[in-house]
């Protein structure tokens, strides 16, 4: 089984992606696909009158700020606009997808964080009412029976929380939980970078390869969103997953060529 996690960027060439899942899948290749959308959330919250927000942990991560209106507004982008249109142009492919957010079916099940310690201005502050919450389970058996009946899951956050709620999860993060459940034999995540950088963003200074030990030190030299990402590879690893690879998804047959060597290989 292969996880291919396609990020937000605008950039992504998501028919090159559509056009090599088909081709992998007529070769025999057991696939996953799970999607992002925040540059596309981003550009809608700010033509509702509700820009995004972000936030800095007190660990010194970003992420989004995420009230109830915001997260109606992700659930709009990514579990309709995006998730929609992922199945479409799989369907016309002559591939029987199936979208799904993580909430449905508790797919991606965890804990909420109604409550989250942030730094503002050099100041701790607790932020409340929050709905942000991270991935602990994943409900495979689900995910099988879609896969056994001749369905392809095609996955995308929010998760659902203990008791139900929708949350807001990092797709990165529920990737590598999808792989780990799955023993995956790979975590594909296409980005808009050819792989992760030693200087970004030189892509002279590509990291090609690193072994699975030493994924930590990955975090050093990750910037801006490829923090989330390299958080979730190191998450796979210790999940199980044979190999975290983060690979260029502007360019033709992106996950053949992940596979076949190309991008940050930690294994």
């Amino acid at each position: 089984m292969i996880v291919v996690k396609v990020g937000g960027g605008t950039s992504l060439n998501i028919d090159a992606v559509v056009a090599d899942i088909v081709a992998l899948r007529a070769r025999g290749t057991d696939l996953l696909l799970v999607h992002g959308g925040a540059q596309t959330t981003n550009a809608v919250a700010e033509a509702l009158g509700h820009p995004a927000q972000f936030v800095t942990s007190e660990t010194g991560h970003t992420s989004r700020r995420t009230d109830r209106r915001t997260l109606e507004i992700f659930e709009m982008v990514y579990c309709g606009q995006l998730n929609k249109m992922w199945v479409e142009k799989l369907q016309v492919k002559g591939i029987n997808a199936v979208g799904l957010s993580g909430l449905d079916g508790r797919i991606f099940e965890g804990t909420r964080k109604d409550t989250l310690r942030i730094r503002v201005d050099g100041r701790r502050m607790v932020m409340r009412d929050d709905w942000t919450g991270t991935v602990d389970k994943v409900n495979a058996d689900l995910l099988k029976t879609l896969i056994g009946a001749g369905y392809f899951p095609v996955l995308t956050p929010p998760g659902s929380s203990t008791a139900g709620e929708a949350i807001n999860v990092d797709g990165d993060r529920a990737a590598a939980m999808v792989a780990g459940a799955f023993n995956a034999d790979a975590l594909v995540i296409l980005t808009d970078q050819v792989g992760l950088l030693k200087q970004f963003p030189d892509e002279a200074t590509l990291i090609s390869a690193i072994p699975k030990a030493q994924a930590d030190r990955l975090m050093e030299f990750a910037e801006g969103r490829m923090k989330k990402k390299v958080m979730g590879a190191v998450e796979a690893i210790a999940e199980g997953v044979g190999k975290v690879i983060f690979a260029d998804g502007r360019v033709d047959e992106p996950i053949s060529r992940a596979l076949a060597g190309a991008g940050t290989h930690i294994s």
